[in-house]
């Protein structure tokens, strides 16, 4: 892949790496301005590897006509260098951020949207702006929502006689009578080849009806529902029913389009691939909702267009960052869908999508606004972290979910008296 794509949302608030950072760059100045220490409007973005976005988001630049945009496409760690710019004077006006994060807020690096978002409230995907609200303020305004899904081959489920999973146990069932179908290399079920520690995250626990951090901001999967699923997720391992080891992970769909898999895990980019490769031998589903107390679950993100309380033209970017992200609606629709394959942030301009109106995008698009989910702000990365090495140590290694998840119930507890307390 020639840069990183939109699925990166995703895999930063999982903890995953789907695409590799290039290496750091200081950027190229492009859009109508000058560059970095002109008169204008400074604008960053990370860098895409789908064609044609940065040709797009220039053009966005170049349509404005209250004040000039220089946008600068940044190559490498763009969240690392995001960080330092923000502490100086000639960092961006407005950028795209994964968040924004709390210690960006906390630290008053971050300007209040609220007055321009709130008209439209609503109409945004409320599981994608939720993680950018901070004590009843806005500070980002999503701009795209990625999420993952679960994939089925539809010939292959039937010829096993296996109904697609709405249950944990159901999945871990079909995944197990799968196995060795179709010439007995097969597998029922991919989540990675890390077996799903990475990619699943806290989605189990939203299937169990469980949160990272509840809305009084407290843990909020200290419940035996957490331990019951968790051990359902290691006993898919424990039943050889995962693939492991494939060609490209999770985030390509190549294994289940070749019938390495009867089913996977992975994000609605690579819906038109599979299509494509399939036809209409295939379905999605949300992850399968686990207890009497759970429902289905899908993971979603969106990286959020924010402003640098650094500016010196903070008036002027808040004005440009509501004309595109919030006015300019033929441009969200565009940014979304011409580019790759997302969803607008905003539920009309998804219902009115003609590419998401019809079959497995439809689904899709009803799930993530009925059972989207995303990584709460009070979610740190040490938070992260902890849990993802109890997940780690649970499926891979056979350990006590119960034991295990005490240990990360005591470390996040700690994690939020700090951010608390700031």
């Amino acid at each position: 892949m020639a840069g990183i794509d939109r699925r990166r949302v995703l895999a930063a608030g999982g903890g995953v790496a789907v695409a590799a950072a290039l290496a750091t760059a200081c950027g190229s100045n492009t859009g109508r301005g000058g560059g970095g220490s002109g008169s204008g409007i400074r604008q960053w973005y990370h860098q895409y590897g789908e064609p044609g976005t940065e040709q797009a988001v220039k053009r966005y630049a170049a349509a404005y006509k209250k004040a000039e945009v220089s946008v600068q496409w940044r190559p490498g760690d763009y969240d690392r260098q995001t960080a330092a710019a923000l502490l100086t004077d000639s960092g961006p006006d407005v950028f795209e951020v994964n968040g924004p994060l709390l210690d960006q807020i906390q630290g008053g690096q971050v300007v209040d949207l609220t007055a321009e978002v709130e008209p439209v409230k609503d109409d945004f995907n409320q599981a994608v702006l939720a993680p950018k609200i901070w004590q009843d303020k806005i500070w980002g305004i999503p701009q795209v929502i990625d999420m993952q899904l679960l994939y089925y081959r539809r010939s292959a489920l039937k010829d096993a006689g296996v109904e697609p999973p709405r249950t944990v146990d159901e999945l871990v069932d079909a995944a197990k009578e799968l196995s060795g179908k179709g010439g007995g290399k097969s597998k029922g079920l991919f989540l990675g080849n890390d077996g799903g520690v990475g990619v699943l995250s806290g989605t189990p626990l939203f299937a169990a009806g469980l949160s990272l951090i509840d809305e009084g901001g407290k843990v909020g999967f200290d419940d035996p529902a957490a331990a019951r699923v968790l051990g359902k997720i290691r006993q898919l391992y424990a039943d050889k029913s995962l693939l492991l080891g494939a060609p490209t992970d999770w985030s390509d769909p190549a294994a289940f389009i070749q019938g390495l898999t009867a089913m996977q895990w992975s994000g609605l980019w690579a819906l038109p691939q599979i299509k494509k490769a399939l036809g209409d031998d295939f379905g999605v589903l949300p992850f399968p909702k686990d207890g009497s107390g759970g429902k289905p679950a899908v993971p979603v993100g969106a990286y959020g267009s924010a402003v640098s309380a650094r500016s010196a033209r903070k008036a002027e970017a808040k004005a440009f960052a509501k004309w595109l992200w919030v006015e300019r609606t033929d441009f969200q629709r565009d940014f979304a869908l011409s580019y790759g394959f997302h969803i607008p942030a905003r539920i009309s301009l998804a219902k009115k999508a003609a590419e998401l109106r019809e079959g497995a995008a439809a689904d899709a698009v009803r799930y993530a606004t009925e059972y989207g989910h995303a990584e709460p702000l009070l979610w740190t990365t040490a938070d992260r972290t902890a849990y993802q090495d109890a997940l780690s140590r649970i499926v891979k290694d056979g350990a006590n979910p119960e034991s295990e998840l005490k240990g990360v119930v005591r470390k996040v507890n700690a994690e939020l008296q700090r951010v608390k307390k700031k």
